[in-house]
């Protein structure tokens, strides 16, 4: 793939012809076209299906970026979105990671993994094999990414050095892009598994010698931003989290990270109108450890 099909855009035509109606919902009204993105770490996309469904219709979402589906493509739970009027595109590759696009604006020129992603194998003298971890495609003129950033377990474990040469080959995949168009709109977003801002966790002693707060782990984030990608997620929602561990009580005890992030080109960026992150997601039996994060654009 090249570095330009990073970025690609295309025409993009809903499957039955027409382009859906975008209902008002609890969005704010009196601008153009709108288009509701959402980034969701949903940590099994089987486990977590009616949630996932029912996420899609209460916020009116238009497009989800999902990620940690858990799951083969073939396993994936793709006809329940159908039902809704989706259409979807999954990549998985066996139990781990997966990430997946759920988009009802069209969904076209998928492509998954991109230019100089690294792989990754436990035995560090096998191949390694590039995992499921981003996929990109055109909804209603806009690239949307879904990226599963690698977790780093500890420092100093060869997880921590392939989640920065992840990052590394992220940033200049994109870079190469924006280069080559300043002017595309493009979104990515998912789980980074950084916490950028000291005040993105709940106890940075706690996370003294921890990953998620490391040096060149917040270098690696800042370093998209120079490339281009802004966060459009933070101006709207300072203060808030978007994890909370399941072991300690946790989300009960309001000991949470900011992980999650939607990070836009200059053009996409320049018409975000509002974001939110649906905290109430997070709560009650059977939810994810990750609360959806949700931007709307008036593209």
């Amino acid at each position: 793939m090249s570095d330009t099909a990073f970025l690609s855009r295309a025409s993009v035509t809903p499957s039955n012809g027409r382009r859906p109606a975008f209902v008002p919902g609890p969005r704010a009204a009196g601008y153009g076209c709108r288009m509701r993105i959402c980034v969701w770490n949903v940590n099994s996309a089987r486990t977590r299906l009616e949630r996932m469904a029912g996420l899609l219709e209460r916020h009116d979402v238009d497009v989800l970026a999902v990620q940690e589906t858990k799951c083969r493509d073939h396993q994936f739970p793709a006809a329940r979105f159908e039902e809704l009027g989706y259409r979807v595109a999954h990549h998985g590759l066996n139990q781990w990671n997966g990430v997946a696009i759920i988009s009802r604006v069209g969904l076209d020129d998928v492509v998954t993994g991109f230019p100089g992603q690294p792989g990754f194998t436990k035995d560090q003298k096998l191949e390694q094999l590039a995992e499921a971890r981003h996929i990109a495609a055109t909804c209603g003129g806009v690239r949307v990414h879904s990226v599963y950033v690698p977790n780093g377990r500890e420092v100093g474990d060869p997880h921590y050095d392939y989640k920065l040469r992840f990052l590394e080959a992220l940033r200049d995949a994109g870079k190469a892009s924006l280069d080559d168009d300043p002017a595309h709109k493009a979104m990515i977003g998912g789980d980074f598994n950084i916490a950028p801002r000291d005040e993105d966790v709940w106890d940075m002693a706690f996370f003294e010698g921890k990953t998620h707060v490391t040096g060149p782990e917040r270098a690696a984030f800042e370093a998209l931003q120079e490339a281009g990608f802004r966060d459009v997620t933070r101006p709207w929602t300072e203060g808030q989290w978007t994890y909370w561990d399941y072991q300690q009580l946790r989300f009960q005890k309001r000991q949470g990270m900011r992980i999650d992030f939607q990070l836009a080109t200059p053009a996409l960026a320049e018409t975000v109108t509002g974001a939110f992150i649906d905290r109430e997601e997070r709560k009650g039996k059977g939810a994810s450890d990750h609360a959806p994060v949700i931007v709307d654009y008036d593209v």
